[in-house]
C-alpha cells in the first residue's frame, strides 16, 4: 500500500518537472534580484546573506505545497488511504519526506552557490546550512498541515500561504539570526538549539497531526 503510493508520487514529481523545478528557478531569480536591487557592495550583501537565503527557502517552499495532497483528492487516492488499514500517519510521513527531498534538498544544494554570490564568510556557511537543515523540516511540516487543511479547496493556494507564513516566521527569525550572530562575532548556539527543538517536535508529531487533519477534513 505505502510503496505504490510513494512510487506514484515520485512519478508525479518527475512528470510535473515544471512544477518540481519551479522552487529552484524561483530561488535563483530571487537570489539574483537582491544584488541588482541593493548594489554590488560586498559588505552589504554579506550582512543580508542569511536572511536572503531563508526568505528564498520560505517562499520557494510555498510553490510546491499546494500540490502535496491535491492529486490524492482528485484521483481518489486520499479516500483509499483513509479506508486502508495501513497507518495513515506513516503514509503521510513518507509523503512529507518525499516532498522535502523534492523541494528542500535541491535548495540546500544551491545554498553554497548563494553563499558564494553574496560573499558569505566561510565560517558562516556551515551555520547557514545547519540552520536550514534544522529549519526546513519545520517549514515542510507546517506546510503539510496547511495543505491538509486546504486539500478539498479548489483554490486553496492563497489560504495555504496565509496559514504557513505566520507559523514559519519564528523559524525565519531564528535561522537568519544564527547566521547574523556568526557574522557579527557572536554565538549561534541559542538560535540553533531552538531550531533543533522545533525540528524534533515537528518531525515527531507533525505526521500524526497532518493525518488527523486529513481524517477530519
Amino acid at each position: 500500500m505505502i510503496w505504490p503510493l510513494l512510487k506514484r508520487d515520485a512519478l508525479l514529481l518527475f512528470r510535473r518537472r515544471s512544477e518540481t523545478l519551479a522552487p529552484l528557478w524561483f530561488a535563483l531569480i530571487v537570489a539574483t534580484a537582491f544584488p541588482l536591487a541593493l548594489g554590488p557592495e560586498a559588505a552589504k550583501l554579506t550582512r543580508i546573506a542569511g536572511g536572503v537565503a531563508w526568505v528564498i527557502f520560505l517562499l520557494a517552499s510555498l510553490l510546491s505545497l499546494d500540490a502535496l495532497f491535491r492529486s490524492d483528492v482528485e484521483d481518489g487516492s486520499l479516500d483509499v488511504m483513509l479506508a486502508s488499514r495501513r497507518s495513515l500517519t506513516l503514509i503521510v510521513a513518507c509523503k512529507m519526506l518525499l516532498n522535502w527531498l523534492g523541494t528542500a534538498l535541491p535548495l540546500l544544494l544551491l545554498t553554497p552557490v548563494i553563499a558564494y554570490a553574496y560573499d558569505l564568510d566561510q565560517g558562516a556557511l556551515p551555520v547557514l546550512l545547519l540552520s536550514l537543515l534544522l529549519g526546513t523540516p519545520i517549514i515542510c511540516t507546517f506546510g503539510a498541515l496547511a495543505a491538509a487543511l486546504t486539500a478539498h479547496l479548489r483554490r486553496g493556494g492563497v489560504l495555504l500561504s496565509l496559514i504557513v507564513l505566520p507559523l514559519t516566521l519564528p523559524v525565519l527569525i531564528f535561522g537568519a539570526g544564527a547566521v547574523e550572530a556568526v557574522i557579527t562575532g557572536g554565538s549561534a548556539r541559542q538560535p540553533l538549539l531552538f531550531l533543533a527543538a522545533g525540528a524534533v517536535v515537528t518531525v515527531a508529531f507533525g505526521p500524526w497531526l497532518v493525518a488527523e487533519t486529513l481524517k477530519t477534513g
